[in-house]
């Protein structure tokens, strides 16, 4: 159960394209084509299409109502779409009639908004869950290793693994809630909004733990945010929801270049300067990956 020492090749930055048009012909940790969801007669999304590839950082943007929560639902197989394809690690999620279907449950993990831990258990326990749920075999000592580690490995104390959810801060839940989310050393990472709430202080200690675990762990993280110096700070490239779809995606400054009034608004407005700013971009290279 020791965390897996893969690591991935990281794929070469690709000038922003339409969703879902492959920069290159390698691998792919998610395939996302002709997505359609509906929320009873909501459309949420049509023909979306969207293309992870491994050992990357996507970032996932885009208004409220956009339905990002939603696509990631659809990708770990919480939400049936109306059409279009899902694959998962090269297996299809949009075939499989339930869970005991999506056999590779057990190489992802998942950080809901506010960490989603269970009350009533203690930290050590709720990261126990999905283990003692694949691996019902392992003896109780060997359970208590395991969470032992996942705490210590997100940044928290030995002895937080005793507390209870309420007996902690809102950045130490969500440090449970992604020790729970890494308990079966998965391959695939998904965080909703993960640094919300947070301080400027805590987001950045956040932001650093995620991309120093990408790095060491060599995990593909799909990303939910509307944190801007988190996009700027760990995602290799950023995704953009608007009108139904994703509308591009490519590394900020790329995105930057393009003309859609959602990103322009959303990248140059005053906080979107202000994260310019703090990460030394300036006008001159969005102009420059424009050219």
């Amino acid at each position: 159960m020791s965390a897996s020492d893969q690591s991935v090749a990281q794929a070469a930055d690709a000038e922003a394209v339409p969703a879902g048009t492959s920069a290159d012909n390698g691998e792919f940790a998610i395939r996302v084509h002709g997505l359609r969801n509906a929320l009873g007669t909501h459309v949420v999304h049509e023909n979306l299409d969207l293309d992870v590839r491994r050992g990357e950082i996507l970032g996932v943007v885009g208004g409220s109502g956009t339905g990002k929560s939603v696509l990631m639902r659809a990708i770990i197989g919480l939400q049936i779409p109306d059409a279009g394809t899902i694959e998962v690690l090269g297996q299809s999620i949009t075939d499989a009639r339930d869970d005991a279907e999506i056999s590779i449950r057990s190489r992802w993990g998942v950080l809901f908004q506010g960490g989603a831990l269970f009350s009533t258990l203690s930290v050590a326990e709720n990261v126990e869950v999905p283990l003692r749920e694949f691996y019902p075999e392992i003896d109780y000592d060997l359970l208590a290793e395991i969470a032992r580690y996942k705490v210590l490995l997100t940044g928290l104390s030995g002895d937080a693994g005793a507390k209870f959810p309420s007996e902690l801060s809102g950045g130490m839940r969500k440090r449970a809630g992604l020790a729970r989310a890494l308990a079966l050393d998965p391959e695939l990472l998904f965080l909703d909004e993960p640094t919300a709430g947070l301080d400027p202080i805590g987001a950045a200690a956040f932001d650093h733990l995620i991309l120093g675990l990408q790095h060491t762990l060599g995990l593909t993280v799909f990303l939910i945010t509307h944190d801007l110096d988190t996009l700027h700070e760990i995602c290799d490239r950023v995704a953009v929801i608007a009108d139904k779809r994703v509308i591009a995606v490519g590394t900020i400054p790329e995105l930057l270049a393009l003309d859609h009034p959602w990103i322009q608004e959303y990248f140059r407005g005053p906080r979107g300067r202000a994260a310019m700013v703090a990460h030394g971009m300036t006008d001159t290279t969005a102009s420059a990956a424009k050219a």
